[in-house]
C-alpha cells in the first residue's frame, strides 16, 4: 500500500566496539525526531498553556459546531486489517524522552484500522506547548507500505506512558489512551483488562449512545525525579465539550486523579460519570453454558458499591440473554467500581490470557456529586473478545444547557480497595440445579461465600449466631441454611429460589451478627 512518499528513513547502524555509546546517541537522536518535525514551524506550534487557559478553551468551543477528526473514508488507512495494524510498530528508541533523566517516556499510535479518529498532542514545558506533528521516522512499516507520507497521515492516533513500574531495570507501559475517550491502567505486574472513559453519553437512551472522544492532549514534561505525570485533555462530541486534567501515579495501585469540566451543546438526557468498561464471559454462575476448559473468562467479577449510609453492596456480575439494566440506590456512594477479587491462577487455568492478573477498578467520588445512582448495563455475549459490561454514576436528571458541570474522582487500578478489606466480603458466587430439588421444579440454588466466617463468635457451634436476612421481589425463596466451612474459614450461604412464573427477580442476602450487619449485602438478578 502507498500513500504519498515516505521521508525520515534511519539507516540501522553495525553494532561494534562502540555500540552502547552509538545506541545511547541514536536513541536520543531518534526520540527528538518528533520534536524536530514539529520545531519546523515553530511560529506557530508554541503557545501558552494550563489548566485555565483549557477549561476557557473547551467553554467557548461548546459555543461552535461539533467537527469530526475521522480519517476520510478513502483513506487507505482504515482499509488495514486488524493483522495488517499491527504490523506497524512504534519504534522504542524513538520514544518521547528516551535516553533522557526522566522517570516517564511516552510512545505513539499510529492511525488505521478501527483507530482511525486522530488526536492532536502537545508537549508542555514551563507553560509552554509545543505541537507535537505526525511524522513517519519513529514507525517501522511492513513492506506493502513502503511509502508513507505524513501530510496524508495527518496525525497519531493516542498515546500510551512506560515507567519502571514493574522493576528498575526496564520501562514498561502501564497506562494508554486510544479511541474514543477510552483509557486503560494497570498496577504494578498486572495484565491490561477493563478500561475506563473519560464520559458515556446516553448508554441507554432512545436515540442511540453517543461517544466522546478526546481530541487534543497536553502532556507536561516531568522532572527528572518526578513520581507522577500530568495530562490534560479535550473532549468533544456533538453534545457537549469538556476540560480533563489528570495527574497519575504509577504503581499498586496505579492512581489517577481527575478533574473535569464539561460545557453542553445541547441537553443530554442521560450522562455515566466515570463509566467503566469491562468483560464478564462466565463463572461459577454460567459455566455450564459454556463448553469451555476454563473455569471462568472474565476480566472482572462483581460491582462494588460503598455507600455513605454504611452499607456495602456486591453485586456479582451476569452475562444474561437479553440486555438489562440496573441501577443502585440514591444514596451517595463513598465508592464504586468493577473488581476482578479472584487472583489465582487456579481459579481461571487461563495460561495466556492471565485473568488472575487483571486489575480492578474503585472510584472514589471527591466532592459533592449531587443525586444520582449507580448504573450497571450488562449486554449478551458469547465471546470473550467483546466488552459486554458498562458501569457508571448517572446524576438525576440529566444535563441542561444552562449550566456547567464539573467533577472530581480518584481512581484506582490495581487490587481491591483496602476500604473493602473487612470481614464478610462476598468472594464466591455459585448457582444450580439444588441436589435433591424436584424433577423440572425449576428450583435453583445460590450459594454465597463470605470471607472470614471463622471470625463470628461461637460459629459453628452455634447455629443461630449469625441471621441471615433474604428478600426476592418475585418468586418465593423455599429455603435459606448457612454454615461455616471449615476448610477454608468461609461463612456459606444457601439459598433456594422457586422463580415460579416470574422471568425476571431481584435477589438480596445480608447477614445480622448481634443486632448489627455483618459484611457485604449481596445482590443478584436472576433471569431466564
Amino acid at each position: 500500500m502507498t500513500i504519498g512518499s515516505r521521508s525520515g528513513q534511519v539507516a540501522n547502524g553495525q553494532p561494534g566496539r562502540h555500540s552502547c555509546a552509538f545506541a545511547l546517541i541514536f536513541s536520543l537522536l531518534v526520540s527528538q525526531a518528533i520534536l524536530a518535525q514539529s520545531r519546523a514551524d515553530s511560529s506557530a506550534s508554541t503557545s501558552f498553556f494550563d489548566s485555565d487557559w483549557l477549561d476557557e478553551y473547551a467553554k467557548e468551543l461548546s459555543r461552535e459546531p461539533y467537527q469530526s477528526a475521522d480519517m476520510a473514508a478513502n483513506n487507505p488507512l482504515r482499509q488495514l486489517d486488524y493483522d495488517d495494524y499491527r504490523r506497524i510498530v512504534f519504534k522504542p528508541e524513538a520514544a518521547l524522552w528516551r535516553g533522557l533523566d526522566a522517570p516517564f517516556q511516552v510512545q505513539l499510535f499510529h492511525p488505521g484500522f478501527l483507530a482511525n479518529s486522530l488526536v492532536r498532542l502537545n508537549l508542555v514545558t514551563a507553560s509552554q506547548a509545543q505541537k507535537i506533528n505526525f511524522t513517519p521516522a519513529v514507525f517501522n512499516y511492513p513492506k506493502a507500505m513502503d511509502e508513507v507520507d505524513a501530510d496524508a497521515v495527518g496525525g497519531y492516533a493516542g498515546f500510551r506512558i512506560h515507567n519502571p513500574i514493574n522493576t528498575h531495570e526496564r520501562f514498561e507501559e502501564f497506562l494508554v489512551f486510544l479511541g474514543a475517550s477510552y483509557f486503560r491502567g494497570v498496577g504494578k505486574n498486572q495484565f491490561y483488562g477493563l478500561s475506563a472513559r473519560g464520559l458515556a453519553v446516553n448508554t441507554e437512551g432512545r436515540d442511540g449512545e453517543e461517544f466522546p472522544r478526546f481530541s487534543e492532549f497536553w502532556i507536561e514534561t516531568p522532572t527528572s525525579d518526578a513520581v507522577d505525570i500530568k495530562l490534560h485533555a479535550l473532549l468533544d462530541s456533538p453534545s457537549l465539550t469538556g476540560a480533563f486534567h489528570f495527574l497519575v501515579q504509577p504503581g499498586l495501585p496505579t492512581v489517577v486523579d481527575v478533574e473535569m469540566s464539561l460545557f453542553l451543546r445541547r441537553d443530554i438526557e442521560r450522562v455515566g460519570i466515570a463509566p467503566l468498561t469491562s468483560m464478564f464471559l462466565f463463572d461459577a454462575t454460567n459455566e455450564s453454558a459454556f463448553d469451555d476448559f476454563r473455569r471462568a473468562v472474565h476480566d472482572s467479577e462483581g460491582l462494588l458499591i460503598q455507600q455513605a449510609n454504611g452499607e456495602t453492596l456486591w453485586r456479582p456480575l451476569a452475562n444474561p440473554a437479553k440486555f438489562q439494566v440496573s441501577s443502585f440506590g440514591k444514596v451517595r456512594p463513598l465508592g464504586f467500581g468493577l473488581l476482578q477479587r479472584h487472583q489465582a491462577f487456579e481459579q481461571f487455568q487461563d495460561a495466556e490470557a492471565r485473568y488472575d492478573k487483571r486489575p480492578s477498578l474503585w472510584i472514589e467520588p471527591q466532592g459533592d456529586w449531587g443525586e444520582g445512582e449507580v448504573v450497571l448495563v450488562e449486554i449478551p455475549s458469547s465471546t470473550e473478545t467483546n466488552d459486554n459490561i458498562v458501569a457508571y454514576w448517572q446524576p438525576t436528571g440529566g444535563f441542561r444547557t444552562d449550566q456547567d458541570y464539573s467533577f472530581a474522582y480518584r481512581m484506582s487500578w490495581g487490587a481491591e480497595p483496602s476500604s473493602s478489606m473487612q470481614s464478610g466480603r462476598v468472594l464466591e458466587t455459585s448457582a444450580g440445579i439444588p441436589a435433591f430439588g424436584a424433577a423440572g421444579s425449576g428450583e435453583r440454588v445460590f450459594v454465597i461465600d463470605f470471607s472470614d466466617g471463622n471470625s463470628i463468635p461461637n460459629s459453628p457451634s452455634d447455629p443461630d449466631a449469625v441471621q441471615v436476612n433474604t428478600f426476592s421481589s418475585a418468586g418465593k425463596i423455599t429455603d435459606v441454611s448457612a454454615t461455616l466451612v471449615e476448610a477454608s474459614g468461609n461463612y456459606r450461604v444457601y439459598v433456594k429460589l422457586d422463580p415460579g412464573d416470574a422471568d425476571l427477580i431481584e435477589l438480596r442476602v445480608a447477614l445480622e451478627l448481634g443486632g448489627m450487619q455483618w459484611g457485604e449485602t449481596w445482590l443478584y438478578r436472576w433471569t431466564r
